[in-house]
């Protein structure tokens, strides 16, 4: 079979295409033939510690297909159920997906749209429910949330009846983002938003904050949160790793500032929130109400082409890989 695989320096990474044996599937994995894998920023960011210097791995980490082979051990799918699921080397014709990661596609979805769901989706429902601890009516604000993990974090948050304000540097990408659910859009890529928020917030600011961005908003992420706020780091495609803390405000207000990632994170620790997602979030993707937006869809021959699409922040939401 054919798989994408990167290599990285520390400083680089070159990318290329190798041509590797069909993996076979453990006591409690399925073997998928990949019909589509979703592209997510981190896998790419060296920064972010995925690759180490000198290594050379599969890449692709989420992924929608057809079963093909299970593990004894597996008892909830079965040969030809479409399935998604995170899973390590996606960008790929064959992938294993350990059975507590693997979802089934609602009939509704496409594979291109089963394919944007499971990593990005999983991540969002982290941010908002395990630990955002998000209710009804509370305010949200998405720093950079034109991105694939802002756009998700929107229609999320909308169907938990939350209310969202986002930023972005594109009034037009905002402007698509209305008919989302977007309560107000701020066009800024400039950490000055405070006087907007409080002003939509009638004062109060933010209950949960949603930092896609970096440290160059850290500072003013705290200065808008509310009385008992709570603020997820989930990325930093701003290159900036410090930031200065308002410890006053921190202590005043009884703040919780909190990370996402699952780098550290056992495979059984990542796998948790999994049965709570299908519960909760699943029945309402089937329904329609929490689809991934797909800005667009690239030949599986076409993945540079894609990666120099999402690194250039043109996207609106998710970029997929087709693989037929």
């Amino acid at each position: 079979m054919q798989s994408y695989w990167m290599q990285s320096d520390g400083e680089n990474a070159k990318i290329d295409l190798r041509e590797i044996d069909i993996p076979k599937p453990g006591p409690s994995q399925i073997l998928i033939k990949v019909h589509a894998a979703g592209l997510n920023r981190g896998e790419f960011i060296l920064g972010h510690g995925l690759h180490k210097q000198g290594s050379v791995k599969q890449i692709g980490m989420e992924a929608a297909g057809e079963v093909v082979d299970c593990g004894d051990k597996v008892s909830e799918f079965k040969l030809g159920d479409r399935v998604m699921g995170r899973c390590p080397g996606a960008f790929a014709q064959f992938a294993l997906i350990p059975e507590r990661e693997a979802m089934h596609i609602p009939t509704s979805l496409s594979w291109e749209q089963a394919a944007a769901i499971p990593l990005t989706s999983l991540v969002v429902f982290d941010m908002l429910v395990v630990q955002g601890q998000l209710k009804a009516d509370e305010w949200v604000l998405i720093p950079g949330v034109t991105s694939g993990v802002g756009v998700t974090a929107l229609v999320m948050a909308k169907v938990l009846g939350a209310r969202v304000i986002g930023t972005s540097g594109s009034q037009s990408k905002i402007d698509k983002l209305k008919p989302l659910g977007l309560d107000m859009g701020i066009c800024t890529r400039s950490p000055n938003f405070y006087d907007a928020v409080m002003q939509a917030t009638d004062g109060k600011g933010i209950d949960l904050v949603i930092n896609t961005v970096g440290g160059s908003v850290f500072a003013e992420c705290i200065r808008v949160m509310a009385f008992q706020g709570r603020l997820a780091t989930v990325g930093y495609v701003d290159g900036v790793l410090k930031a200065e803390m308002d410890i006053e405000a921190l202590h005043a207000k009884r703040l919780k500032l909190f990370g996402v990632s699952n780098k550290l994170r056992s495979p059984e620790q990542r796998a948790e929130a999994v049965p709570a997602f299908k519960k909760q979030i699943l029945p309402q993707i089937a329904q329609g109400k929490c689809l991934p937006m797909i800005y667009k869809v690239y030949s599986f021959n076409q993945l540079i082409e894609a990666k120099a699409m999402m690194d250039s922040s043109e996207h609106l939401g998710k970029i997929v890989l087709a693989v037929l």
